[in-house]
């Protein structure tokens, strides 16, 4: 409704994971470089926790973009998996393998034969699972069994879980603690400072082509980031209201009432 009056090509706060739109504040970047590693190191479990908003799936999502053709990725983000064998067969499907039967023995060769083929190739073989949080314990045990696959000198899958911050309390339960002692990278995606907040807004605003269109009063940032507290999911949220409001209002610079208004009809 409002790409029209304020010049944009498409809606800069959109809450879908769109890398295009991915903005790499400090914590961002160390949570993408924390990936890297333990994908390149071949460091077998890594952890990747952060609140409701805070990027995770966008992160991601970006990983997927970036890796190039020697990492071979299974993304899973059903987390309500209820079992070891709907685990197994979501991972085989989603890496393309054709296993020889459908029960336990036969998925856990193919996929063991699958992994030690890319090896041999070179490759390296990567799952993602979001929202890991979900997971039932017994779904979490299969996962770590996931990583006895395994050379003399390396893990043949790399496995990233990742889910909100209680993630690390379900981890912390006894009949975990083998999968915990396990994570050897571990990283917390905090919200954006002040300062991020408004470059985060100003990033999405110029991919969507906003050009110098429209302005955001100092006053306007400083509402926004702390009726958000610098979750970027709800920095779109409010920035999406407050676009709306201001195009009722037919005025392209964006003031700390506009932004008050928006949130109080939210």
């Amino acid at each position: 409704m409002y790409r029209e009056f304020f010049g944009l090509k498409e809606k800069p706060f959109n809450l879908t994971p769109d890398p295009a739109f991915l903005f790499l504040s400090k914590k961002h970047q160390e949570a993408l470089a924390h990936l890297s590693y333990g994908i390149t190191e071949r460091k077998g479990f890594i952890e990747i926790t952060g609140e409701i908003g805070a990027g995770k799936s966008t992160i991601c999502r970006a990983l997927l973009n970036r890796v190039g053709e020697k990492v071979k990725t299974a993304y899973l983000l059903n987390s309500n998996i209820t079992s070891d064998m709907q685990l197994l067969c979501t991972i085989i499907d989603d890496l393309g393998i054709k296993p020889a039967g459908k029960n336990k023995a036969a998925l856990l060769k193919a996929m063991n034969k699958f992994l030690l083929e890319q090896t041999t190739l070179g490759n390296n073989v990567v799952l993602i699972i979001d929202e890991a949080q979900n997971l039932k314990p017994k779904v979490l045990e299969q996962i770590r069994m996931l990583s006895n696959l395994e050379t003399d000198k390396e893990k043949l899958l790399q496995i990233i879980l990742v889910g909100q911050p209680e993630l690390k309390d379900i981890l912390r339960r006894p009949e975990l603690a083998q999968l915990n002692q396990r994570i050897t990278v571990r990283y917390h995606v905090s919200p954006l400072e002040r300062e991020e907040t408004e470059h985060y807004i100003r990033h999405r605003l110029n991919v969507a082509g906003a050009n110098g269109s429209l302005s955001f009063a100092e006053e306007a940032y400083d509402l926004i980031h702390n009726f958000s507290s610098g979750v970027p999911r709800l920095i779109n949220v409010i920035c999406d209201k407050t676009l709306l409001c201001a195009f009722v209002e037919e005025t392209k610079h964006i003031t700390d009432s506009i932004v008050k208004k928006s949130s109080e009809e939210a």
